[in-house]
């Protein structure tokens, strides 16, 4: 494996990755919004190989202020397709770990309510995986 990330690539990550688990929180605010979202959040600490390093990395170097769902998907949408493309550029193993990294914190997510995902939950879930395939 050899990634060699610029700072704005792992920035792209780090919103790609981040930005996917808050917007299952915005759809999953009917039930615990902040469960969502700690449940998808934590199991990135499982995360490895380059795709975990970035993640793991305690630097607060991208944003994701939105006040509506859209506006964050306008973000973190593109960015989820950016972030496999320069994987893949590089090591295509490392663009299908960051692949299974965001769809397993999306499914972590999505568990963190008791029983079936609702609809609102299962559309962004599909969103994003749509967006991990683009």
């Amino acid at each position: 494996m050899n990634v060699n990330l610029t700072a704005q690539d792992t920035t792209t990550i780090r919103t790609a990755a981040f930005g996917a688990v808050t917007l299952m929180s915005f759809a999953g605010i009917s039930g615990s919004a902040h469960r969502v979202a700690t449940d998808g959040t934590l199991s990135y600490a499982s995360a490895t190989g380059a795709v975990g390093h970035v993640l793991a990395s305690k630097k607060n170097d991208f944003k994701l202020k939105a006040k509506s769902a859209a506006a964050l998907a306008d973000q973190v949408l593109p960015a989820l397709t950016e972030s496999v493309q320069l994987l893949k550029a590089q090591d295509a193993a490392e663009a299908a770990n960051f692949r299974t990294t965001v769809v397993t914190a999306v499914g972590a997510a999505t568990r963190a309510h008791k029983g079936e995902p609702g609809p609102s939950m299962a559309a962004m879930a599909q969103k994003i995986t749509e967006a991990l395939d683009a």
